[in-house]
């Protein structure tokens, strides 16, 4: 029986977005959730407490409150964002409503003020501003913005603006405080409860106290029987366990339900009761099929034991022991899983931020993106780094064209807006051409961008196809730039082969993000030069515009974790668990120090992302003494033919 069928009608169901995810753009689940809830007939609504914190945080009250913690107790010295912060306090409650408005896109015109610097507060981030001083005397960011960036350059001083701000916040009212996340460190791969449960028995903070205030308003405003947390990364985890608690506090009645990416990846193996003195229910993977039992079960439609995919709390005989009930019923079919709605949503609010200067890095935090997924799963599902053994990535199902572009027109008319990010693991090429051509058939323009992997089916005719289609970015996984770890990896991928197929979105005037990866099993120092010199060669060949570098974590759900001894590591025994299990320690016989090599190859990339250093030896950005790279300085070139 689904829950519409039930002869009771559905509880309110309130779907909330948890401190902290993004301030540019709705984090997607709460609309997916909603979207499909009210397609079944359910009473469903959403917030985002995420974005109304940080709003609240920083309005004048929030912003006096911050000065009051930076004032008490008395320091000799303050940190220094803090005294920064306390110091110029009047001039920060005068100018941060114009800025937001600015940021919101309501106020463009503040732009010459911003860009003046006589107009914002600085703190210590604009000491950034210092490594791009024009030796010439000239304008210093004119290689980013140009002669009419004005906007552009406004957000990126705002945006340094709001950062110290942040950093204000850490210092003087909660260390574990960021605009991006927040106390991840209680949940990452955290095996106890004990450091989440003693956060959240320590005395509220500011931030906790003003989270408090925006639940109870929440729940006064749209009354719900059911608040569903959707938690994707280990960020919002703590924020979302304070939500929960404020509902206990109001009314114990309500039932709360826990989902999310972080659950599906880290909790599956749940054994810790106090997580329940929280929530009521906790669900894995695809949340549409438990969602519809357990309404149906509220509703008095079926019994706790027909429950789908679904961790409670044994009440009876049980000793309060934690219990895992999964009746097997099917997924729903992503072709049925109905159009996401932001309905609720402050589409007007959110914050076009511009923390990274690089024109394919900035789409992260900059604008306000319609979120879209081309299939569910992924159709390669076989790189050895990846979660392939769960849900999210295993269970491949794709949606038509004809029923995509719906989703497209229907959130287009409910927005206003046309940019869309399509969140797919890996969207497929097969559906990405199906997708291009049937926005042409209908005439409908949009821009959008996506991850994909560098494979060959992407040829120069179908990046142009794309394009045509309002593609602008495209983001995917280079990893190591090493054939032989690319093998190892089971990326299907060859360096030749993205620098071809990269070149050939860059030659259809499609900005390309290239994931990076050090610290793979085996991977050796001169791997690793090697690995860089190919990256400087993709940038100097304008086939990347842009790249992030990222340390290898083994997870215990991917091919590295369940089978070391394929990739030459001895995984380190992991302590009891009874909360959050994911990461996992190893040994690498090779005995590479990737600490080292993260910190040059980091600096390296931010230098190429800014057109800096791309004709300097590779090894001039490690501190120690490297080898020399075997890779021939033509290889790109000689590759791209």
């Amino acid at each position: 029986m689904s829950a519409s069928a039930s002869s009771t009608p559905s509880p309110r169901v309130l779907s909330v977005i948890p401190p902290m995810t993004q301030l540019n753009t709705p984090y997607p689940s709460t609309a997916y959730l909603t979207g499909f809830l009210r397609s079944r007939g359910v009473d469903a609504v959403q917030e985002d407490l995420a974005l109304a914190l940080v709003l609240d945080l920083l309005s004048r009250d929030g912003l006096a409150a911050l000065r009051g913690a930076c004032d008490a107790p008395p320091q000799k010295k303050r940190p220094r964002a803090a005294a920064s912060f306390a110091a110029q306090h009047a001039r920060y409650a005068a100018t941060m409503a114009p800025v937001l408005a600015f940021l919101q896109g309501r106020d463009p015109t503040l732009a010459h003020r911003i860009v003046s610097r006589g107009f914002l507060p600085e703190g210590p981030r604009f000491e950034s501003l210092e490594a791009y001083i024009d030796p010439d005397g000239g304008d210093p960011l004119a290689w980013a913005f140009g002669a009419l960036g004005v906007q552009d350059r406004a957000r990126h001083f705002a945006t340094l603006y709001l950062n110290d701000v942040a950093d204000a916040i850490r210092e003087a009212v909660d260390p574990r405080f960021e605009f991006v996340r927040y106390a991840e460190s209680l949940a990452q791969s955290q095996p106890s409860f004990d450091p989440l449960a003693q956060a959240l028995a320590a005395a509220p903070t500011l931030v906790d106290r003003a989270l408090d205030r925006l639940t109870r308003e929440a729940l006064a405003r749209h009354a719900p029987r059911v608040v569903l947390l959707s938690v994707p990364f280990p960020g919002a985890v703590y924020a979302a366990f304070r939500i929960a608690q404020t509902i206990r506090a109001v009314d114990p009645s309500i039932v709360t339900v826990l989902g999310g990416g972080f659950v599906n990846t880290e909790l599956r193996e749940l054994g810790e009761p106090r997580v329940f003195d929280f929530f009521d229910y906790v669900t894995l993977d695809a949340g549409e099929r438990p969602l519809l039992a357990l309404l149906d079960h509220l509703a008095g439609g079926r019994s706790r034991q027909r429950l789908v995919r679904t961790f409670l709390r044994e009440r009876e005989g049980g000793g309060g022991a934690v219990k895992y009930v999964n009746f097997v019923e099917p997924d729903i079919p992503f072709d049925e899983v109905g159009t996401p709605t932001w309905a609720g949503l402050p589409l007007d609010r959110y914050l076009s931020l511009l923390d990274m200067l690089n024109p394919m890095h900035r789409l992260w935090s900059d604008g306000r993106w319609n979120k879209l997924t081309v299939a569910h799963g992924c159709y390669w599902k076989k790189c050895s780094f990846c979660d392939v053994s769960l849900d999210y990535i295993s269970r491949y199902d794709a949606a038509s064209a004809s029923t995509l572009v719906d989703r497209v027109e229907a959130i287009v008319a409910e927005t206003g807006q046309s940019g869309f990010h399509l969140v797919d693991e890996a969207a497929p090429p097969k559906s990405l051409r199906a997708f291009a051509a049937e926005l042409k058939r209908r005439d409908v323009s949009i821009s959008w961008w996506g991850n994909i992997r560098f494979e060959k089916s992407f040829t120069p005719e179908l990046c142009l196809e794309l394009a045509d289609s309002g593609c602008i970015a495209i983001s995917g996984g280079l990893e190591v730039a090493s054939d032989r770890l690319l093998q190892l990896m089971k990326k299907g991928v060859s360096v030749e082969q993205v620098a071809r197929v990269t070149r050939g979105f860059a030659d259809a005037g499609i900005l390309v993000h290239a994931y990076l990866m050090y610290g793979f099993p085996t991977q050796t120092v001169q791997d690793t030069v090697d690995a860089l010199e190919y990256v400087r060669q993709l940038f100097e060949h304008g086939c990347i515009q842009s790249g992030f570098f990222h340390r290898f974590a083994c997870t215990v759900h991917s091919p590295v974790g369940m089978h070391p001894e394929d990739y030459g590591v001895q995984l380190l025994p992991l302590p009891p668990v009874t909360f959050a299990k994911n990461d996992v320690g190893f040994i690498d016989p090779v005995g590479t120090d990737h600490d080292a090599m993260g910190a040059a190859l980091n600096k390296a990339l931010y230098n190429y992302m800014h057109g800096i250093g791309l004709d300097e030896d590779v090894r001039a950005w490690f501190g120690g003494r490297v080898p020399k790279t075997r890779v021939p300085r033509h290889f790109i070139e000689r590759a791209l033919g």
